[in-house]
């Protein structure tokens, strides 16, 4: 049967050590070692024999559990008895793991004691090992709990200090996004993904509590909305967020069972938090380019842009870089709309339209003189970058219409063109975003950038409300 028993942490080192037959010798540490933990080439198989002893391990986080024999046992039943063990412990003292393991080794030597016998496994059941074993386990502390313990204790919380007071209070939240494109010539969407941040301003006094949501599908489908179908159906608009990472101040349980941000700010500028998603982006213009040769000399290029949201939006400060071949000479620029310039530095036209409205398209058409070269290598043709602001979220994401807020008085938000409002201890989230985006269509990446841009009403200027 069983001839040992070893539990090693991540480097080798033997944690827990525990011989039941004479034939299992002290060797038999430094060979698992060496061979399994150590070894060059990722061991993928759980059953390992070195000179005539069987190594049968398991991996729970980064601690190994080894059961050691030179017979032939059922390996069947020594896997049961290490997943067993597995178990009770995670019945005693929680997470297995190195602090745990370190801080209850006489408990589980006890455990050992009484599930085996000589090698043989005996009563594995954690209900009737606590009726004899009923010594209390020592569970580790998470980073969030000991937080919790040292906010009760101290009465303090790390990241934000104690009476702060202002005459106004007021709460500024941005959306940034960031949209990796990658798409083919013929303007076929190959991948897409937005990474974006949730930044936030806070001028609160005290210590108040914010709480908000946001359309995840998760939330809306909690809510008794149904399916992602019947959600479109309703006409209410969810995003698939991948990942997300928050700000420490973040209470976490919170969004697991909520799904929604329920935080104590700290006092000024922060990030509250990171998150992705791949799934139904929108994408707000198509570039589509036309190049053709005329000889060794001259080139014609046409670029048509098209908006692709709705025609009651606007966007604005719109730039597109279209590049030229090294060799150029001269260039004849020819646009219906927006003014276009040809800069020698940057090797680029670039042409700037101040606004377009949705569902609208505009043309640009230059004429490119080149000198005469002996390079016979073709003109690798760059991909052209566009860079614009919209007033949405490229990932759909949208905040709430109203931000809660205990522990302080802040107004509420008041927009002349929105319908936002608020009661006394709430604050309106705007729907108004705006975007800084780069598109690069012929197989490159562009990126974009999301936020308001209006000092009027957001960042980084003040607001109408407070």
């Amino acid at each position: 049967m069983i001839g040992g028993l070893f539990i090693y942490n991540h480097k080798g080192e033997v944690l827990i050590s525990r011989v039941y037959r004479d034939d299992i010798g002290r060797n038999a540490v430094d060979a698992f070692r060496v061979n399994v933990i150590h070894a060059r080439q990722q061991v993928r198989s759980p059953v390992t024999n070195i000179a005539r002893t069987s190594f049968f391990h398991v991996k729970r986080s980064n601690i190994w559990l080894a059961a050691v024999t030179k017979q032939n046992v059922n390996a069947a039943m020594v896997f049961e008895f290490l997943y067993k063990m597995c178990d009770v412990m995670t019945a005693y003292f929680g997470k297995i793991s190195e602090e745990n393991i370190k801080n209850n080794f006489v408990l589980i030597y006890e455990l050992l004691d009484e599930i085996l016998d000589f090698g043989y496994p005996q009563n594995s059941e954690t209900g009737a090992l606590k009726t004899f074993i009923t010594q209390q386990g020592i569970k580790s502390q998470t980073k969030e709990e000991q937080s919790q313990i040292t906010s009760q204790v101290t009465g303090q919380i790390g990241w934000r200090r104690e009476g702060i007071k202002y005459r106004r209070n007021e709460l500024f939240l941005d959306v940034l996004e960031s949209v990796n494109l990658l798409m083919s010539p013929q303007g076929q969407v190959l991948s897409a993904h937005v990474s974006g941040r949730v930044v936030m301003k806070s001028y609160l006094s005290g210590m108040p509590e914010c709480k908000f949501g946001m359309n995840d599908k998760i939330v809306i489908e909690k809510q008794g909305k149904g399916t992602a179908d019947e959600t479109g159906k309703s006409g209410k608009q969810s995003i698939a967020i991948d990942d997300c990472t928050f700000h420490q101040c973040v209470r976490l349980s919170k969004f697991d069972s909520e799904r929604s941000i329920s935080f104590i700010p700290p006092d000024g500028e922060f990030e509250l938090m990171r998150y992705r998603t791949t799934k139904d982006i929108i994408l707000p213009f198509r570039v589509i380019p036309l190049v053709r040769e005329v000889g060794r000399t001259k080139l014609e290029v046409k670029v048509v842009i098209k908006s692709n949201f709705k025609p009651s939006l606007l966007a604005q400060k719109i730039e597109v870089r279209i590049p030229t071949p090294l060799n150029t000479s001269g260039v004849q620029v020819i646009c219906m709309k927006g003014k276009a310039k040809y800069k020698a530095s940057e090797n680029a036209i670039v042409w700037k339209i101040k606004r377009m409205a949705g569902m609208k398209e505009s043309q640009i058409s230059a004429e490119i003189e080149l000198l005469p070269t002996n390079d016979k290598k073709k003109w690798a043709r760059p991909p052209i970058s566009m860079n614009f602001e919209v007033p949405f979220a490229p990932s759909g994401l949208k905040v709430q219409s109203r931000v809660d807020v205990r522990g302080t008085h802040p107004m509420p938000w008041r927009e002349e063109d929105e319908k936002g409002t608020g009661a006394a201890d709430t604050v309106s989230s705007p729907s108004g975003w705006s975007e800084s985006c780069t598109e690069k269509p012929g197989g490159d990446i562009g990126r974009c950038h999301l936020g308001r841009q209006d000092d009027r009403r957001g960042w980084p200027g003040g607001h109408e409300h407070t």
